[in-house]
């Protein structure tokens, strides 16, 4: 194989630096700030984790100085073996990153004054995958519409006009499953929308799905005016999810809390996962679907009808994303606010191009996202000397640096946003 040089720089092997080695080096770095940096500003005082989801219970306990050394050694040598390798970006990523973290609580947690020097795992686990849960449904409505070549930028919408379906019906009716049912309709409304003018009248989908998001934040900051201010009783307060609590697996250190004591919102995100993956990958709707949005001229000369596919799939990922939203109002909260999806339906469309278009890959970048998200709460709980605001800023920061940083270069579905016109 001929070596070919970086132009400007005699002698660099560019087939050398790939993307995997460069981010092994940017690994290395990070390594020995965990170890330099946050080695110097941990204590010696015993840095404490918890199993269960208090701190009370058994605990793993490491100094917090020797924590954090070892670990930034750790993460350092998994950026090394990619550096030097090449191969398994996934696997020593993965681990350089998560011995980064184990590094930085070492020094959060040796820190924290008093009792607080305990940092309960199975809480983490449990609010990383709760925070998670509209992040994954909405992750999902995009995988469903950019496989079938629609661009979907009205998530942040889907995810509004959920959540106040489900607030107000949840009301009304005095029920979760009705509000439920109602959200996924209110995503539908908003999917439906995004498919007749992008479909049928070739509107410009990424201009589409903007116009899309105000007009549902504008709509149901209208609504909420009108109605549920003026009577927060009658149309805002519904009723909150429960908590399933299976016996002896919900005793499971870590796992147990996290999916045997959950609610109905994790079992139907993990249910869809498992749904979705296997129909695009294992049926035949999956291999039309695909083959939409790769190369809607073929798949229409060997009879699939493309528009009709898009329609429908649209339509779904409008009912998925919908369930997305009443997580705001059934379960993170009891009551709608105006505005209240904070811009996560944005952050859903990080975790769609970071999982590569790929049902699972979609969910473990969702889980990431979630995982900043409680970290940040978590760090704040132990009275630590990192303001506030920057703490907030983490799932934002995280998906900056995940989007540009760890994906690379990714392909979107050949199709993905390209009108089709028969004939």
């Amino acid at each position: 194989m001929t070596a070919t040089t970086v132009p400007g720089v005699s002698g660099v092997d560019s087939g050398f630096w790939t993307r995997q080695r460069k981010t092994g080096v940017v690994l290395v770095a990070l390594g020995l700030i965990a170890a330099v940096v946050f080695g110097l500003l941990a204590t010696s005082k015993a840095a404490r984790f918890a199993v269960g989801e208090t701190t009370s219970g058994f605990a793993l306990s490491i100094p917090g100085t020797l924590g954090a050394v070892l670990f930034g050694v750790l993460a350092i040598a998994a950026g090394a073996v990619l550096a030097a390798t090449g191969r398994r970006f996934g696997l020593w990523t993965a681990l350089s990153l998560a011995a980064f973290v184990a590094s930085f609580l070492c020094w959060q947690v040796s820190q924290a004054p008093g009792t607080l020097n305990t940092l309960a795992l199975g809480n983490l686990a449990k609010g990383s995958l709760e925070l998670s849960l509209p992040l994954v449904l909405g992750a999902l409505g995009g995988v469903l519409c950019e496989r079938s070549g629609v661009v979907n930028v009205a998530i942040e919408g889907q995810f509004i006009a959920g959540a106040f379906a489900a607030a107000m019906f949840g009301t009304i009716a005095g029920s979760i499953w009705a509000g439920i049912i109602a959200a996924s309709i209110g995503g539908l409304l908003i999917s439906a929308l995004l498919a007749v003018l992008a479909i049928r009248y070739l509107v410009d989908q990424v201009i589409l799905g903007i116009v899309l998001n105000v007009f549902a934040l504008s709509l149901t900051a209208f609504l909420y005016e009108q109605f549920m201010q003026k009577n927060q009783d009658a149309f805002n307060k519904p009723p909150r999810v429960p908590q399933w609590d299976i016996p002896v697996l919900g005793d499971i250190p870590i796992i147990g809390p996290t999916l045997f004591k959950a609610n109905i919102f994790v079992y139907v995100a993990l249910a869809l996962v498992v749904a979705i993956h296997f129909g695009l990958f294992k049926t035949r709707w999956g291999l039309r679907t695909r083959a939409v949005g790769e190369h809607p001229t073929a798949a229409d000369t060997l009879g699939v009808k493309v528009l009709g596919l898009r329609y429908r799939n649209v339509l779904l990922a409008g009912l998925v994303a919908g369930i997305g939203g009443a997580t705001f109002t059934l379960l993170a909260t009891t009551n709608f606010n105006k505005g209240m999806t904070s811009g996560l339906g944005f952050i859903a469309l990080a975790a769609l191009i970071f999982g590569r278009w790929n049902p699972v890959g979609a969910f473990l970048a969702a889980l990431f996202f979630g995982f900043a998200n409680q970290l940040a709460f978590s760090i704040s709980a132990l009275n630590s000397p990192i303001p506030t605001q920057f703490l907030s800023m983490l799932p934002y920061v995280a998906t900056i640096v995940a989007v540009a940083g760890l994906v690379g270069r990714v392909r979107a579905p050949a199709a993905d946003g390209k009108p089709y016109v028969y004939g």
